[in-house]
């Protein structure tokens, strides 16, 4: 694996959870680095970390407090 590649998992705890869940990813990024950007972006739907994800979340916030708001 790259040098490159070892400094950005180590710096994203989350990419180096993600690595250590799944450990096939070792084998790929031995054979090419550059599939780090799968990773990530695998990663990214496993934790739910996409965009769509949060504006979803951000929906459901909005519509607890509108509930809560018709309750009172």
């Amino acid at each position: 694996m790259s040098i490159e590649t070892q400094f950005k998992i180590k710096n994203n705890p989350y990419l180096h959870r993600y690595l250590r869940e799944n450990s096939y990813w070792y084998k790929e990024l031995n054979r090419d680095p550059s599939k780090i950007k799968e990773m990530e972006e695998e990663m990214k739907k496993t934790y739910k970390m996409t965009t769509g994800d949060k504006i979803s979340s951000f929906a459901n916030g909005i519509e607890l407090v509108k509930s809560l708001m018709d309750v009172l």
